[in-house]
């Protein structure tokens, strides 16, 4: 897979939706802890463009399985065809900037089986710097026919990413003081999955939040280990911002495997191992 199989420029994206076959666009603006968004896209979103909700329609309850876990398989659909996604038609998904909530859709598309879904490389705010349009119009969407089909993509548990620590390479996508344990804001317990390897999917964009070129990309995640022919492992705080880890190694030309309830779910039972500090341990 390529770079440019799974995240399109802005100005290519513009091209595209005046062509014969526009892609249908999701809204996927969310913040961890913040607002609901909703109001900002009602406010001004991409022409067309139609709003998803992360916490409920890109996750299930929280629980024993993270504070995001995977949604329902069919409620997803449900969500998707409302959507307008057909299993046929393009998607571009993009949010406002940060990309973890776009790529949280990208994953899970790609998981259910969608076979052409790309991520708005910097999102909202590279649309309007180069010069898109936004409406606050009303959209009224298409139902599309996409239904879901599980595991197109890999998936790991709990006991799979212990695993692939130890016999492969487990990058954890959170900010290197939450790997360390000194701040833990969110979740039980401070620290990482014993063998992970810190890779804070921050250094992966530039300061507009466009992707780092996949060669600089590649380097980046070689130098930790991961490369092609490896296992690769990703997790984060609740696999939102893990599956942008897993985004940027597919623009690199690396595939990897997702932990979807990452450190939330580790962390929620106190009998799986911690580890500390700066080291993998």
């Amino acid at each position: 897979m390529t770079a440019k199989s799974v995240i399109v420029a802005a100005a290519e994206l513009r091209n595209e939706l005046a062509g014969p076959r526009p892609p249908v666009l999701l809204d996927v603006r969310w913040q961890l802890g913040g607002p609901d968004q909703r109001p900002a896209y009602e406010a001004g979103h991409l022409p067309g463009a139609v709003y998803v909700d992360l916490d409920r329609e890109l996750a299930g309850p929280p629980g024993a399985g993270g504070r995001h876990p995977l949604p329902d398989p069919e409620a997803f659909g449900e969500a998707m065809r409302r959507a307008g996604v057909r299993a046929d038609g393009p998607v571009v998904v993009y949010d406002g900037g940060l990309g973890w909530a776009a790529a949280r859709a990208w994953w899970l598309l790609r998981w259910t089986g969608h076979p052409n879904v790309r991520v708005l490389d910097g999102g909202l705010a590279a649309w309007t710097a180069a010069g898109g349009a936004v409406t606050a119009d009303r959209v009224t969407s298409v139902e599309g026919d996409f239904k879901p089909t599980p595991g197109a993509v890999g998936l790991l548990d709990a006991d799979a990413a212990a695993l692939r620590a130890r016999a492969g390479v487990l990058l954890d996508a959170r900010a290197g003081e939450r790997y360390r344990g000194e701040v833990e804001p969110i979740d039980p317990v401070g620290g990482h999955i014993p063998g992970a390897l810190s890779a804070p999917t921050t250094e992966n964009v530039g300061p507009d939040g466009r992707f780092l070129p996949a060669d600089v990309l590649r380097t980046r995640f070689e130098a930790l280990g991961a490369s092609e022919g490896t296992a690769v492992g990703v997790y984060c705080g609740s696999g939102v911002s893990g599956a942008h880890e897993v985004l940027a190694l597919e623009v690199s030309g690396i595939e990897s495997d997702l932990y979807a309830g990452s450190w939330s779910e580790w962390s929620g039972d106190p009998a799986r191992p911690v580890a500390t500090g700066p080291d993998p341990q």
